[in-house]
């Protein structure tokens, strides 16, 4: 028989802490937003992780896959890294629409 709450939630280690899902706080509205551009950019330009992450290596920004995808889907970033992130895509103009 399996222990059913195990699979309820999953373990992240952050600076060697493990975190909790639980314990992680609620996305506010500006950090959902930021998570929405970031990947509604990135299926506009159609690029995946691996090659954003190439594009951030040419402007001199050091990531790898696996922390790109838990920082985007954890919408955890700065506006500076989203910057980065929009300008090595290539893009030029992004419109914020209140839905």
């Amino acid at each position: 028989m399996t222990d059913n709450h195990l699979f309820k939630s999953f373990r992240t280690l952050y600076d060697d802490k493990i975190i909790m899902e639980r314990d992680m706080p609620e996305l506010t509205k500006w950090e959902s937003t930021a998570k929405r551009i970031l990947r509604a950019e990135m299926a506009r330009h159609g690029m995946t992780y691996s090659q954003l992450v190439d594009k951030l290596s040419e402007i001199g920004v050091a990531e790898d896959e696996r922390n790109l995808r838990n920082k985007t889907a954890r919408g955890k970033f700065t506006a500076a890294f989203l910057f980065q992130c929009l300008e090595a895509m290539g893009t030029r103009s992004v419109h914020l629409v209140d839905h």
